[in-house]
């Protein structure tokens, strides 16, 4: 069993090098990351870990991987978030997913925050990575949002960092980090910060500039500016 908050679709990823295609989504619950603790920007899936706001027995349900598989429609694209999705490697019920989402034709990615490494399961059968560093973010004391060492197989070939940034000194900051950490440019995406599309918008062309002239992708967040900040789009 696993914890799931939602599974929807059919819908259209919003973000990243994958922003436009048709896919299902499953979120599922818990983290190991705890963004906004103490201040600063906050997860906006915080329902799927955040006991502080939200009643968790009531967000999550302990769900079986085939009732999962049986949402989705064979032959599409499906997305695994969360919360952190990689904290369920150890559990049984993560394979079995995985496995069953393969023979069903699916083409598997996953959105993490890049701090846990793929085991030899997961890397196996998950199409594409989108990783999505926590490092801005404030956390519960002891916690590291540091990345973890990724595999220069994945940093080239089916992982990508996707930022979050609020103005083009974050697109600075970001290569650093992608730099410091080993990811090639041409696999980083920076996307604006925002849960309307006039936030998405406003001075987007400034930060679309500032990446061209670093060497890194641009995205923005179409499910946002097609149904602003709802849940199952």
């Amino acid at each position: 069993m696993l914890p799931v908050s939602e599974a929807f679709g059919p819908v259209t990823q919003g973000e990243g090098p994958h922003a436009g295609r048709r896919c299902y989504f499953i979120r599922l619950g818990g983290c190991n990351l705890s963004c906004g603790y103490g201040g600063g920007w906050e997860c906006d899936s915080g329902y799927t870990w955040d006991s502080r706001r939200y009643d968790l027995r009531k967000e999550l349900t302990a769900t079986d991987p085939d009732s999962l598989v049986g949402q989705v429609e064979a032959n599409t694209m499906v997305v695994i978030t969360g919360g952190e999705p990689l904290i369920h490697q150890r559990n049984d019920s993560w394979a079995t997913l995985l496995r069953e989402l393969s023979r069903n034709g699916n083409e598997i990615h996953v959105e993490t925050n890049g701090t846990i490494i793929p085991d030899a399961i997961t890397e196996t059968f998950v199409a594409h990575f989108s990783v999505s560093p926590k490092f801005m973010a404030t956390h519960k004391p002891g916690q590291n949002p540091l990345l973890a060492d990724w595999s220069a197989s994945l940093r080239h070939h089916r992982a990508m960092l996707k930022f979050v940034v609020t103005c083009p000194d974050d697109i600075d900051a970001a290569v650093v980090y992608a730099t410091k950490f080993g990811w090639p440019l041409w696999r980083v995406w920076v996307m604006p910060e925002g849960t309307t599309a006039e936030k998405l918008l406003d001075g987007f062309d400034v930060i679309v500039e500032r990446a061209a002239k670093l060497g890194v992708n641009v995205s923005q967040r179409l499910h946002v500016l097609a149904y602003g900040n709802k849940r199952g789009v």
